[in-house]
């Protein structure tokens, strides 16, 4: 495994964003907390990237709520075997993307803190999440076009099969990191 720079913490000040970190809580899939603490870590690389969209979100009078960004081997397991379906969730034994810190999942919200309609919840593991679903009401679809077009314009490329995921084009190129590289419960 490659050394790999020390990840950036994503949270205000430095970053006008709101954190809402669904594996910290019981809200997710699982059912359960799978995160010890809410933090929202990214490789250097997506942060710059990220901070990038967070700037062209207010230009626009809305601001980014964060989901989740890196996730400890773990977790990834922990999801997997409460859903291993290979569209939703990535295989472990393979690593993904948030595993390498160069993933993020995230909705817009206004500035006051609503969240705008994406036609589905975070985490809604079936077709009406897929990026490009018609079955979703107008609004909706307009607002994940919205947050493809920032999310685009930043540097992100987005997963076909979650609106809320987005990921650095060449992810694969980041290496997997494990959560004791990050230092003491990082996660």
């Amino acid at each position: 495994m490659t050394a790999s720079p020390p990840f950036v913490a994503i949270a205000p000040p430095r970053f006008d964003v709101a954190l809402d970190i669904r594996y910290a809580t019981a809200d997710n899939l699982t059912g359960r907390p799978i995160y010890a603490r809410p933090l929202c870590l990214l490789h250097p690389v997506a942060a710059e990237r990220l901070a990038v969209a967070v700037g062209l979100a207010a230009a626009i009078g809305l601001r980014l709520r964060l989901f989740d960004g890196y996730r400890p081997p773990a977790a990834q397991w922990a999801l997997w075997e409460a859903l291993p379906d290979p569209r939703f969730i990535a295989d472990p034994r393979k690593g993904s993307t948030h595993a390498r810190g160069v993933a993020v999942d995230l909705t817009l919200e206004t500035r006051d803190g609503a969240p705008l309609d994406m036609g589905t919840a975070f985490d809604d593991m079936s077709e009406r999440a897929y990026h490009a679903d018609t079955a979703v009401p107008a609004e909706a679809q307009r607002n994940r076009f919205i947050l493809l077009g920032l999310m685009a314009a930043a540097g992100f490329q987005h997963y076909a099969y979650e609106w809320w995921h987005y990921q650095l084009p060449d992810a694969a190129a980041f290496p997997l990191v494990e959560d004791g590289a990050l230092g003491p419960a990082v996660m």
